[in-house]
């Protein structure tokens, strides 16, 4: 099958995904800074969720530009995803809301750990469908960056619990790590 439909369809997700989150920011009802910085919590919340949407996106983009088909296995892999990305505003909008109180923390990196493992599974079935001498898989090699990142995940989730703040630090290190895009990928593209 043709790859076209799918990204299409999964970039329209990732679209609403961000439009449910924005429309989720309430605007305060006084003029004043305080009002402002009231929502901060709130504010921050949706700027670290807005870069993993970001991030994950950009990502998608390049593992299926390195790709030429799909099967059935991977259009279920790629719903997979977009089912953990799909929960991002609501833990989003419940972490901002309750000013990163430990259970919501926990529940956030909870869904980022399962999309992480979502994508790990997108790419463990392209690499399948196109095999292990294909483009895609001489650009993911090891993948010690995805490895690590569920590492951090699996460390921030339980911190969550007696210290947020580090579990947040966690998952913005890993937002950081993620925030350019997959060179691997693009480097395989380019000389193949």
């Amino acid at each position: 099958m043709h790859k076209g439909r799918l990204e299409a369809f999964s970039d329209g997700v990732l679209a609403i995904i961000i439009t449910i989150m924005v429309l989720e920011l309430k605007v305060p009802h006084e003029p004043t800074l305080h009002a402002v910085l009231a929502l901060l919590p709130v504010l921050l919340s949706y700027a670290l969720s807005f870069v993993y949407v970001g991030i994950y996106w950009n990502n998608h983009h390049h593992l299926f530009q390195a790709v030429t088909q799909v099967k059935g296995g991977i259009l279920w892999a790629n719903l997979h995803l977009l089912f953990w990305l799909s929960l991002l505003p609501f833990v989003t909008g419940w972490m901002g809301e309750n000013h990163f109180a430990p259970l919501p923390v926990a529940l956030y990196g909870g869904v980022l750990i399962s999309a992480a493992c979502a994508y790990y599974l997108l790419v463990r079935s392209l690499i399948a469908c196109h095999g292990a001498d294909s483009t895609l898989a001489k650009a993911i090699g090891s993948d010690a960056k995805g490895k690590v990142s569920v590492a951090i995940y699996a460390v921030g989730i339980p911190l969550a619990c007696w210290q947020p703040w580090l579990a947040l630090a966690l998952y913005f290190a890993v937002a950081v790590i993620w925030l350019v895009p997959d060179r691997r990928i693009e480097r395989a593209v380019l000389t193949r």
